[in-house]
């Protein structure tokens, strides 16, 4: 039997999990451990390890190991290693290979497929990344899923007839999620998610490093360069100071000799609970930030959320439940392992994906944590300025999703437009990531002003197919951007793009709707003064959720319609012939 396995590809460890047996389980590696380190290391004969053994050659020889690489995914950025060059994705497929394998040796058989996990705020270059490396490990990634929604797919499993609101709350090695959710009757709706790619315990650690060095009179850059082995040895020592702040309100931390070593007689630096509080105050700051974006994007309070969810081994240190603690005026749960819920959830991903029959009554929705948009021009006085940036799929919007805008042309007797299609959050173009273009031809000479409609389809998967069509020729034009979707056939993403369709919404090509548009427009002079206003109103509101293309708001706004005519005395019936309005 062949199963589809669930990965946390984490910064410091990483995981592997599987479903049988009507649950999820973790697999454990060679060493018996379910944690494998995040580390690759070249021996000295060209043996490559990885995991335990290379964080141990990390102590002694820095320059022969790599680990945090998971930060650099998604970039051009490469790693020295014994005098070869390693891109993050195939450092991080070492790593995923090695799991595969442990994988394989505990279930007896073959491991090709897989569903892995990634920051929630992981952007298309750093979710692409991931699936390549996953290839090279030679794993067909099947999702790649956002890592606070495999922990609630794991707390959703175990309680699934719960109706709450939850926040994931999620602080790994290197990166750091927030997401809140709706669990009700099986189902799991993610609401908002938010974020920081470079934030994690492992920043916390190098400020206590910082810390410990400042009181020898040394930076921590300079140190890093003139004396590796003291620093790679004190990181060691500070990571298990870090740890006894859960307990102690004081740590000692020993100093190494510049080859590394650590004497019975070393040095030793106390420091406090509260002194490493002080220290690490900023990185503590930028964790409330996405906390606050997350319930602003939800128009959630704190005293709304049900449930406080902690995720990730740094959630662990007492400044980080304090902190959670102090937001939402409650303690936070840590039901599950924070280490390896993550993990757990990704196989269950993996069982939905499967069809497993011990998940059939689960449903899981899950939003597109970045805006999807198209570079636009504005218009100054008499001057023009490209560069602006338009939103179309707004972030945190359920996917699977279609939305439609308008856009005219610049300048008189333009006859093409290129769209430049971008994601992210700013205001200008030059600070969003851009994924793809699109060229639109044909528009008829005018005026500017001449439109033409953009359409966005976005799925699960990743693919993003991006329509134009110009309204007076009714030409389209369609490009699929699949950066997501690298593990996918040719015929996989062709019927990807075919159930697209059915996501798709064109209110306005209805005959019913066209109708009650015609309508309402020769009606509308018949109605009392006093009436009028709020039937153009209305109207206008029908006219725009026509060209929005959502269903909910189309379907709300044409009720609303109806509503106000029948409140005017006026019947409407799409399917007979409508009388003239009452005077």
């Amino acid at each position: 039997m062949e199963y589809v396995v669930g990965i946390d590809l984490g910064t410091t460890n990483s995981l592997c999990a599987v479903f049988r047996n009507g649950q999820p389980e973790l697999i454990r590696n060679a060493h018996g451990d379910v944690l494998t380190p995040s580390v690759v290391g070249i021996l000295q004969d060209g043996q490559v390890v990885v995991g335990a053994p290379a964080k141990e050659l990390r102590v002694t020889s820095p320059d022969r190991c790599a680990s945090a690489f998971k930060r650099l995914m998604g970039t051009n950025r490469n790693v020295s290693l014994a005098g070869k060059t390693f891109s993050a994705p195939e450092l991080s497929s070492l790593v995923l290979r090695s799991l595969r394998e442990d994988a394989e040796a505990a279930l007896g058989g073959p491991v090709t497929e897989a569903v892995i996990t990634v920051p929630a705020y992981f952007n298309d270059f750093q979710r692409k990344a991931t699936k390549h490396a996953g290839e090279l490990a030679g794993l067909k990634v099947r999702r790649i899923i956002n890592e606070p929604t495999a922990a609630a797919l794991t707390y959703g499993f175990h309680d699934r007839d719960a109706d709450k609101k939850l926040i994931i709350i999620d602080l790994g090695g290197g990166t750091f999620d927030v997401t809140l959710m709706q669990i009700f009757e099986g189902t799991l709706e993610i609401i908002s998610t938010a974020g920081e790619s470079f934030l994690g315990g492992e920043d916390f650690t190098d400020r206590l490093v910082a810390t410990v060095l400042k009181q020898l009179g040394m930076a921590l850059e300079t140190a890093e360069h003139k004396t590796p082995l003291l620093v790679a040895r004190l990181r060691e020592e500070c990571e298990r100071a870090k740890r006894a702040f859960l307990t102690e309100e004081l740590a000692v931390v020993r100093v190494p000799e510049e080859n590394g070593e650590l004497r019975e007689d070393a040095k030793r630096i106390k420091v406090s609970r509260e002194a490493f509080a002080k220290v690490s105050g900023e990185l503590v700051e930028r964790l409330r930030k996405p906390i606050g974006k997350a319930l602003r994007d939800a128009g959630t309070g704190p005293d709304e959320v049900d449930d406080v969810i902690l995720v990730g081994g740094a959630t662990r240190m007492p400044i980080v439940r304090e902190t959670v603690r102090e937001l939402f005026g409650r303690e936070p749960l840590c039901t599950f392992n924070p280490d390896e819920v993550v993990g757990l959830g990704a196989a269950v991903q993996a069982a939905l994906i499967a069809d497993d029959a011990a998940v059939d009554d689960m449903v899981m929705t899950d939003v597109c944590p970045f805006t999807l948009g198209i570079e636009t021009a504005k218009q100054f006085a008499h001057q023009t300025m490209d560069g602006y940036y338009t939103p179309i799929i707004h972030r945190n919007t359920t996917i699977p999703v279609s939305r439609e805008e308008f856009f005219g042309t610049m300048t008189a007797s333009q006859t093409e437009i290129l769209l430049q299609i971008y994601q992210g959050e700013s205001r200008r173009v030059k600070d969003n990531l851009k994924l793809g273009e699109l060229k639109v031809t044909g528009i008829p000479a005018g005026p500017p002003g001449q439109q033409i409609g953009v359409r966005f389809t976005y799925d699960l998967n990743g693919i993003l197919e991006v329509e134009a069509y110009i309204p007076e020729t009714g030409r389209r034009f369609v490009t699929v951007l699949t950066n997501h979707a690298r593990h996918m056939s040719e015929a996989e993403v062709a019927a990807a793009v075919e159930r697209l369709r059915a996501v798709k919404f064109y209110p306005r090509d209805d005959v019913k709707n066209q109708r009650l548009l015609l309508f309402v427009e020769r009606i509308i002079g018949e109605v009392p003064p006093m009436e009028r206003q709020t039937l153009e109103e209305t109207l206008t509101a029908f006219e725009a959720a026509m060209a929005a293309g959502d269903r909910e708001q189309f379907a709300a706004v044409r009720q609303g319609l109806l509503v106000v005519l029948s409140s005017l005395g006026i019947e409407y019936d799409d399917y007979r012939e409508q009388p003239d309005a009452e005077n």
